[in-house]
């Protein structure tokens, strides 16, 4: 039997942000941003559960980019969910519902009931009840209490970034981007995922969406894994751990059926999610930095560096990761070193494993302090190295099967490339948002998708998002979406 549920929209918990609240409807609260993070309002009935979401949650909103607000979006959550919640009978427990600040398309959750979807997912989604089934899932994972089962086996299992797999030591806790690159929402197992996928279908059909959204879905977002295949992250995605097999789109398509008979029942809302995700960010976020061919680019901390020309270069929660064809990699992130500890000494600290302390050398860069080592482990062979730049520390850690005198070049090289950004540099930076453009009566899903032609693969993702095909007709006046410059 469903446990009926109540929800505290909490969609702005970013750190370091000033902090108010405002309530939308019964018992439906949205907090803002605020100096410090507010502890969302979530009392899942279980005080263990609460407890591990509450300790997690500081943790997975830092590792997807913060929080995104967009008041819109956070109000139609507020609506979805509290109609998914109310198809459930009593409203005992609260949940937490976040927007991260992440391009990935990705929706998880975690004991005590926190709901998290990422804006990739918003901008994938084509009407409010593909994202309700989303949601249902999630709701259903954390009912079922598939969340505890999962955080219950992470916390025995080191899960360690697939970048610079072994770098790390045995005391990574010092380390808040050690903690970042170990921190991973493993997959649900098989039976749990089709246990949730079967209970959410039944509860966002109650709440009066359609319920064959969420086999629509499944294969939309199969269709997003192939266009993004040659992406350098793809490890910890939504599909990574809910794969859009044929046979798991039949089974969604058989449990609607079952449950609510043929398509054509419950509502979709095309229009008003349309209205609802028009503007919001698509792809990398500025605050985060931006790729620009070999070279990144950070606008708020205003520093930039290239990497050799045969790395491709991918944001990953919280670190810039690097891919080479020729199997080697690299990683940039940051790290919280006092200003009193010499780089040096940093890197004989103990997070790096391996690691030869003779090969430990110092230096400047661009009038920035440098240090650098060798270490290796049974697989891999790394360079390390970190630069202080307007009082923070960055680290450069490049990994490769085989240490050679050109890998040690291609290191060698990034690290000289680290700068202070001009203005040309920043000029450079550009931000993308998902628009929507209204079909004309000779319009096709051909001639909208030409609006997107100037963006890299952007007619491929046109048809994408939207999920069309090629020679497809469009609906005169209805919306569609199309990602721009903003």
């Amino acid at each position: 039997m469903i446990r009926t549920l109540h929800l505290a929209l909490a969609a702005v918990l970013l750190l370091l942000l000033a902090g108010c609240s405002s309530v939308l409807g019964p018992g439906v609260a949205v907090s803002t941003t605020g100096d410090n993070m507010a502890p969302p309002v979530t009392d899942s009935g279980d005080p263990e559960d609460d407890m591990i979401g509450a300790r997690e949650n500081p943790r997975i909103v830092a590792s997807y980019g913060g929080i995104y607000s967009d008041r819109p979006a956070e109000i139609m959550l507020v609506q979805i969910v509290s109609k998914l919640l109310a198809a459930a009978d009593q409203p005992n427990t609260r949940f937490t519902v976040t927007i991260l600040d992440s391009a990935e398309v990705n929706a998880f959750a975690l004991p005590g009931g926190y709901i998290y979807v990422t804006r990739g997912i918003l901008a994938l989604a084509n009407d409010q009840s593909e994202l309700a089934a989303v949601l249902a899932h999630e709701i259903a994972h954390v009912v079922l209490k598939h969340a505890r089962a999962r955080t219950n086996r992470i916390r025995t299992t080191e899960i360690v970034d697939k970048v610079v797999t072994g770098v790390f030591g045995a005391d990574p806790s010092t380390d808040q981007s050690s903690n970042k690159a170990k921190l991973s929402l493993a997959a649900f197992s098989q039976a749990q995922e089709l246990a949730a996928d079967k209970e959410g279908i039944l509860i966002a059909g109650k709440a009066g969406f359609d319920p064959h959204a969420a086999a629509r879905f499944l294969a939309a977002m199969g269709r997003f894994a192939q266009f993004t295949a040659g992406d350098a992250d793809q490890g910890d995605d939504f599909l990574s751990s809910h794969p859009s097999t044929p046979d798991r789109i039949q089974k969604a398509t058989e449990h609607a059926r079952a449950f609510f008979g043929a398509p054509g029942l419950g509502s979709q809302n095309r229009a008003e999610y349309m209205s609802a995700v028009a503007d919001i960010l698509y792809g990398d976020s500025p605050k985060q930095g931006a790729i620009i061919g070999r070279k990144f680019v950070h606008p708020t901390l205003k520093f930039t560096f290239s990497v050799p020309e045969n790395y491709s270069l991918q944001i990953s929660k919280g670190a810039v990761v690097g891919v080479a064809g020729d199997g080697e990699a690299v990683r940039f992130d940051s790290a919280e070193v006092p200003a009193s500890m010499a780089l040096a000494d940093y890197l004989k600290s103990g997070w790096i494993a391996g690691l030869r302390p003779e090969t430990v050398t110092t230096g400047k860069q661009s009038g920035f302090d440098t240090a650098s080592g060798i270490a290796a482990t049974d697989q891999w062979n790394f360079r390390v190295e970190v630069v202080r730049f307007e009082s923070r520390v960055y680290r450069f850690i490049f990994a490769a099967r085989i240490d050679s005198e050109l890998f040690a070049r291609a290191a060698a090289s990034t690290l000289k490339s680290f700068r202070a950004a001009t203005n040309a540099d920043l000029r450079q930076v550009r931000s993308l948002a998902v628009r929507t453009v209204t079909a004309g009566a000779v319009d096709s899903a051909d001639s909208l998708a030409r609006r997107m032609a100037d963006i890299p693969g952007g007619t491929n993702l046109f048809y994408i998002l939207n999920n069309l095909y090629p020679g497809d007709p469009v609906t005169p006046g209805a919306a569609y979406k199309v990602v721009g410059v903003q």
